[in-house]
């Protein structure tokens, strides 16, 4: 059964699963300057998506690399701004859908492929639908979103516009270690050592 268009547009919106929303202090839910968020949402921990691709950074602005990250999602998900902006661009490239948000400070991030939600001049916040994505060409053999960065024409790694605790894969663990004594149990080994020690000079000068 084949739906009409806005009927799915309207469906992603309404069904689209929330994400946290980062302010700059690590607090969730909030929705300033500073806030962050991932723009499709993936099963992992705090709804971190699955990275098909990273960004690799080129020698030179023609160079090989990936000026990017690909994100795993499929087609109909729900793409967010992951700050808050103004949207610079929405509109096809080379027949490819492109969302564009300037940052405060001269950043901007673009989303593709992506059929947009918004307008040009259209003020967002972090965590806020700006799309949904198309189904290709993709930058992998699944579906992903392709996630960009720049500061004028230099392109960043948009990783890095994410807290560290959003980013990590999940909260940090300590694992047990093996074969090492404890501090207490250490005290109590050298001190029997030293008892051991003293016990045994003491006998050898009696002996004498």
């Amino acid at each position: 059964m084949t739906f009409p268009l806005w009927f799915s547009l309207i469906a992603a919106l309404v069904f689209a699963a929330p994400l946290p929303v980062a302010g700059p202090g690590g607090s969730v839910g909030d929705p300033g300057p500073g806030a962050r968020s991932w723009p499709v949402a993936g099963g992992g921990t705090r709804g971190r998506p699955v990275v098909e691709r990273g960004f690799e950074p080129s020698a030179s602005p023609w160079g090989a690399g990936h000026r990017g990250v690909d994100l795993r999602a499929g087609p109909g998900a729900a793409v967010r701004s992951a700050t808050p902006g103004r949207v610079s661009f929405a509109g096809p490239v080379a027949g490819v859908g492109v969302v564009s948000v300037l940052l405060p400070g001269g950043l901007r991030t673009t989303y593709e492929p992506v059929r947009a939600l918004v307008s040009v001049g259209d003020s967002v916040i972090a965590g806020q639908v700006v799309g949904l994505l198309e189904r290709g060409p993709w930058h992998c053999p699944a579906g992903c979103l392709h996630w960009g960065l720049l500061r004028g024409d230099v392109y960043l790694d948009p990783l890095s516009l994410l807290p560290g605790w959003m980013s990590r894969c999940g909260p940090s663990r300590l694992l047990p270690v093996f074969g090492v004594p404890l501090p207490a149990a250490r005290s109590v080994l050298a001190a029997r050592s030293v008892l051991a020690a003293r016990t045994a000079l003491a006998v050898s000068l009696s002996a004498r």
